[in-house]
């Protein structure tokens, strides 16, 4: 019986010839990214004595960038710190952040067939580029600073096959929702993406499905290596990477085929994503909102600027609403204003902020107060998650989200789309 992408790479690193669902194996990593919020939970700041490779650690801030807080500032102080002892190469400091899961993308942190631990939750998102990526907790990542290792329990893999081509109205995010939607939780199960669809989705729409399998509790998410990405690691880096393919009689725990083509423009319901989702034209009401956010390491990146800039062109955001965008790095912030996307979301009445996970998860820029509803593009919908647990969030693709702020309420995205080309 052959492996799947992940049970190939956990054999790999754990220097065994294959490895079962169910085997626990102890794993070299690859890399392993530490954030400014560890340097400043209390208790969890401890300064190591030795660590096992510099060259395979690199510290981001982006949480809280620039700091909003004193203990935020000593958690940043300690980083630069702790990067100056060890003599740290890959430090993203302000100035040169990002969100954590777009600098390790912009940089080729992530490669192929490697492994990468980080604290985040949505560390999966390396997975668009054929790595297995997972996040872990505080201690366990002090832990692989100091040996270089971690261990971890083989899942079985659930294999999303991906057929047709997707529409330009349609997009990563309506993608993942829709699967959460159908197949609910993958609890418990690693996540494989496979099919000729692939071809059809660019970079970006691979690491928002990637990131969004954290949503439904998946232990790894992978996608295969194929030219595209390989091209652009080509761009960005010279590492060595040896990519990971599934075996033609690799077992999974299922098999569940999308026909992209059918696909419509989604949102999850507050409060929760598996199994709560629908497509956009199939709210019962007009759900008002007060809030929008365009955001977050999902889809903040350039392509969810350029979308949300060519619906607002030449109009503005409603009475009431606040539309808030935040890029998701430095480099994407800088390309933004360069091509005007920009000024465009500005005169329309946007916000535009710093590169930053504070409004996605209820930290800074973009707080919700009680009783008000918010339609995000970023990552997660829990009850107090932007801010107020008394506030709604519904989740949707960036075209949602910017259409929805010209409306004021949850809009289909589609007539907003008409005549903006896709990338």
């Amino acid at each position: 019986m052959g492996m799947t992408m992940i049970e190939k790479i956990l054999a790999r690193h754990a220097g065994v010839d294959r490895v079962k669902p169910g085997d626990i194996v102890v794993c070299e990593v690859d890399k392993v990214i530490q954030l400014d919020l560890a340097f400043a939970v209390q208790g969890m700041n401890m300064m190591p004595f030795r660590i096992a490779d510099p060259d395979r650690i690199a510290v981001v801030l982006d949480h809280t960038v620039p700091s909003p807080s004193v203990l935020d500032a000593m958690g940043h102080k300690r980083a630069r710190e702790f990067v100056e002892k060890f003599g740290i190469k890959k430090f993203f400091d302000v100035g040169n952040h990002g969100i954590c899961h777009q600098v390790i993308l912009e940089n080729g942190l992530a490669l192929p067939g490697q492994i990468l631990a980080c604290t985040d939750s949505h560390t999966c998102a390396s997975g668009a580029f054929n790595c297995a990526a997972r996040g872990v907790g505080l201690a366990e990542i002090l832990q692989i600073i100091c040996t270089g290792k971690t261990w971890y329990k083989v899942a079985p893999t659930i294999k999303f096959v991906v057929e047709g081509k997707k529409p330009d109205n349609v997009f990563g995010k309506d993608i993942f929702l829709h699967i959460a939607g159908t197949f609910g939780s993958a609890e418990g199960y690693s996540v494989e993406f496979a099919g000729e669809g692939i071809s059809s989705l660019t970079i970006d729409d691979r690491a928002t499905l990637a990131t969004m399998c954290a949503e439904i509790s998946a232990e790894f998410a992978t996608f295969p290596a194929d030219d595209l990405i390989i091209n652009h690691l080509k761009t960005v880096t010279d590492e060595p990477f040896e990519p990971a393919d599934s075996d033609p009689d690799a077992e999974y725990a299922a098999v569940h085929t999308i026909n992209l083509s059918e696909l419509k423009p989604y949102v999850a319901l507050p409060d929760f994503v598996p199994n709560n989702t629908v497509t956009v034209d199939t709210l019962a009401d007009k759900v008002k909102i007060q809030q929008a956010f365009v955001g977050s390491c999902a889809n903040g990146k350039l392509e969810d600027l350029r979308i949300a800039a060519s619906i607002v062109k030449g109009k503005k955001v409603a009475p009431g609403v606040r539309l808030i965008v935040t890029p998701a790095s430095q480099k994407i912030y800088k390309e933004a204003v360069r091509l005007g996307y920009v000024e465009t979301l500005l005169e329309a009445g946007a916000v535009v902020t710093n590169s930053t996970c504070g409004a996605c998860y209820g930290g800074h820029m973009g707080v919700l107060a009680p009783e008000e509803t918010c339609i995000t593009s970023s990552t997660r919908n829990f009850k107090g998650r932007m801010g107020s647990p008394e506030a709604k969030i519904y989740i949707g693709s960036s075209a949602t989200v910017a259409a929805s702020a010209i409306e004021g309420y949850i809009t289909d995205p589609r007539p907003h789309l008409e005549g903006v080309v896709s990338a």
